[in-house]
């Protein structure tokens, strides 16, 4: 019985994801220690029960508990993985020597490695190789999931028990996981959604209208797609909440930080004036030239990725970069 669940990054993620769990299953009887990097969020959180660094506004439920030290946090019944994706594989790292044999290990983390164009499942399987592991993604601010609004996720694990296990013990009736089978498929979304969600805000800031937003949504959706099918994921979790519904949030709602990283974009902000002085990640920044390099070692054609990662990365003009998305062959709507 799953009763025990470290949470292992204490960002406004983490943090939201802790205030959930607490009040999941038995409620009360489920302890939760969120392990923090940042000594000032550990001793907020023991102090006062709230995170302002990340997740201001806040009062943490009296389950959740918090600590600096890996080996106490990760001395757990299941482990939510919650890190930026770039700094996974060195928590996967650190984290080897201190886990006990057969701990579930959920990956909520959105993104791809840039150096490898690993998945964090991956990671998990090179770094971790006996490590049992199920993906949490799916459409979630971190604010309204700690305030206990209504989220549907999806829980995806290969092991079906282990997944039916994991959605038993962090469910509730306003933070509801869908069992899936399918972690790569739930991976794909979640990072790539993100570059995506950049590209609109990028088009909200330039004011290009809502009808070319819907454009870029749906043919960023074929992008993912195209991409998950040349790693085997499912075109059903694509539609899912892991992909669709993630995709559709993260590009039009305003607490999304890489759709408000797009609009300042959009506006004439450089990137490093646009990031400046952000506690939080905007994953889709960093997992943009990762997504242009997997998709070009598969074979995928990406454009609406590899158009923001230039913009992002590599100083292209923001304007002649629509041009040259508007001025591409016309061609049939198959998405994939």
């Amino acid at each position: 019985m799953i009763k025990r669940i470290g949470i292992i990054g204490g960002g406004a993620w983490g943090t939201a994801l802790a205030c959930a769990v607490a009040g999941a299953g038995a409620g009360a009887d489920h302890d939760i220690l969120l392990w923090a990097r940042e000594t000032e969020v550990v001793q907020a959180i023991q102090a006062d029960h709230r995170n302002p660094l990340f997740l201001p506004g806040v009062t943490l439920p009296a389950a959740v508990r918090a600590t600096g030290d890996l080996t106490e946090a990760a001395a757990a019944d299941a482990l939510l993985l919650v890190v930026p994706a770039q700094h996974f594989r060195h928590l996967a790292r650190r984290l080897g020597p201190h886990l006990p044999s057969g701990v579930p290990l959920v990956i909520c983390a959105k993104g791809i490695e840039q150096e490898s164009g690993a998945l964090m499942s991956e990671i998990v399987a090179a770094e971790l190789p006996a490590a049992r592991v199920a993906v949490l993604s799916g459409p979630t601010f971190a604010i309204e999931v700690a305030q206990g609004l209504p989220t549907a996720v999806t829980l995806a694990a290969q092991d079906s028990a282990l997944g039916a296990k994991l959605v038993q013990a962090l469910g509730r009736p306003t933070f509801r996981p869908y069992l899936s089978d399918d972690p790569i498929g739930a991976e794909i979304g979640g990072a790539v959604k993100n570059v995506l969600a950049i590209a609109c805000g990028i088009v909200q800031g330039r004011e290009l209208g809502d009808n070319a937003r819907a454009a870029l949504i749906t043919r960023g959706l074929a992008e993912i797609l195209r991409l998950g099918r040349a790693k085997g994921a499912h075109a059903e979790t694509l539609m899912g909440l892991s992909g669709l519904g993630d995709l559709v949030l993260t590009c039009t709602g305003q607490k999304s930080r890489n759709f408000s990283l797009g609009i300042a974009l959009g506006q004439g902000q450089s990137l490093d004036a646009a990031t400046a002085g952000r506690r939080s990640v905007a994953e889709g920044a960093t997992t943009a030239p990762a997504v242009v390099g997997l998709a070009e070692r598969l074979g995928v054609e990406m454009p609406i990725a590899a158009s923001v990662n230039a913009i992002l990365h590599h100083s292209a003009s923001i304007d002649a970069t629509i041009e040259a998305l508007l001025s591409r062959p016309f061609k049939s709507e198959t998405p994939v």
